[in-house]
């Protein structure tokens, strides 16, 4: 069914613009004139193509932000909602677009409802829209569909997106204020060396004093500083260039994931937060009746490390081989040897969902205790570095003047 983009009035006088799906233009307006909107303008939407497919309302092939995540679970809420009513996909989608958000995620609505009552599977369909929907949610959606459980899917699915949204803020709302430290005291100390020591030491050499070393060193940096302060921007700027390149190659992509587990507090944190969200990404395919296989490689894709994502790629080829999930897990010694052990038991007794969940649950409240460990570690030491660095400028400052008031 065309999309159409419309301008109206309403019964006020006010003007409104909006999209609506019908098979004509003449029906959109006979639609519109039933909600008291008298069309001034009327045209079909425009497709964007997105991976080599032509879809509508599709904001591009970027991957879901924060901000979309939020909508998505709440959105998918409302849908699991209208379902145990007792209302069928369609209409569910219907009213999602009455009351969406914004018009972006109105627009792959209105295509996600347009795909769907022309046959396609409501997963087929979200896939269609990679900005808003990912693999993992496409695939718990077919396995909803599939199984006659599509409302309790959407549960689980909203419950676990909302989950995972806390589980990123936690870490990223401690490291706020020790990066707002540092920030302000990179711009101190930067304002000391570029404005205040270049005046002071001008002082100082107008006295034709010998001058200690402390204060020579200092002098020829903020020298350096304000003669230079381009090559060092263009330095550092082609620093960060050259880490992006080793970062986006294969191998020094796994470097860098290897470095980051390895790190003392900061890399205990990574792991445990990976483990809560393998733990619970997995047990919520399953339980959505996702196959174990496709479950695994779903749940690679969600760890955003090469080394758990190359550990898990082979629990996954031998789990095709005919293993279990516990004895891989064991052998490539990157999980935890508790996470491997409870996974086994879990495998042995058939529920292996629940003792998943449990995982997560464990690690889920271990991120919150190594967060306010990370925390307490990183604040002190930005304090005492910034400390040090200005009581150094303090200090080479001062050491030639109190040269001058003995010479006096």
């Amino acid at each position: 069914m065309p999309i159409f983009e419309y301008k109206a009035i309403d019964g006020n006088n006010r003007t409104k613009k909006g999209i609506i799906d019908a098979d004509t233009p003449r029906d959109a307006r006979v639609k519109l004139k039933k909600d008291r909107l008298f069309v001034t303008d009327i045209h079909e939407a425009r497709a964007k193509k997105a991976g080599g497919i032509r879809i509508r309302g599709v904001t591009g092939v970027e991957s879901p932000n924060k901000a979309r995540t939020e909508q998505v679970a709440a959105v998918t809420r409302q849908m699991a909602s209208l379902l145990q009513a007792g209302i069928p996909l369609a209409e569910g989608l219907r009213m999602i677009i009455e009351q969406a958000p914004d018009k972006k995620i109105e627009g792959c609505f209105r295509d996600i409802r347009e795909k769907v009552t022309q046959g396609m599977p409501f997963g087929d369909a979200v896939m269609l829209h990679p900005a808003y929907f990912t693999e993992l949610y496409s695939n718990m959606v077919k396995a909803g569909e599939s199984s006659g459980a599509l409302d309790k899917v959407l549960v689980r699915l909203a419950g676990f997106l909302q989950a995972q949204t806390r589980l990123k803020n936690k870490v990223g709302a401690a490291l706020i204020y020790p990066m707002v430290m540092a920030g302000a005291g990179v711009i101190v100390v930067a304002i000391l060396m570029t404005f205040v020591v270049p005046r002071v030491t001008q002082l100082i050499k107008g006295r034709g004093q010998e001058l200690p070393l402390p204060t020579k060193i200092l002098m020829a940096m903020s020298d350096f500083l304000v003669n230079y302060w381009l090559l060092v921007l263009v330095g550092l700027l082609a620093l960060v260039i050259c880490f992006q390149l080793f970062v986006n190659s294969v191998k020094g992509r796994l470097m860098f994931d290897s470095f980051k587990l390895r790190l003392p507090v900061f890399g205990d944190l990574m792991k445990k937060q990976a483990m809560a969200r393998f733990s619970i990404t997995l047990s919520t395919l399953l339980r959505s009746g996702v196959p174990a296989l496709q479950a695994i490689q779903v749940t690679k894709a969600v760890l955003d490390n090469k080394v758990l994502q190359n550990a898990l790629q082979v629990v996954h080829d031998r789990v095709l081989e005919g293993a279990d999930i516990s004895t891989p897990m064991k052998a490539v010694g990157v999980f935890p040897p508790t996470v491997s052990y409870m996974v086994g038991v879990g495998e042995q007794a058939g529920n292996l969902e629940e003792m998943l969940e449990r995982i997560a649950g464990t690690y889920d409240e271990e991120v919150d205790l190594a967060t306010q460990k990370l925390t307490s570690v990183i604040e002190p030491v930005i304090i005492v570095l910034l400390a040090t660095i200005v009581a150094g400028i303090v200090v080479a400052i001062v050491m030639p003047l109190l040269q001058l008031q003995r010479a006096r």
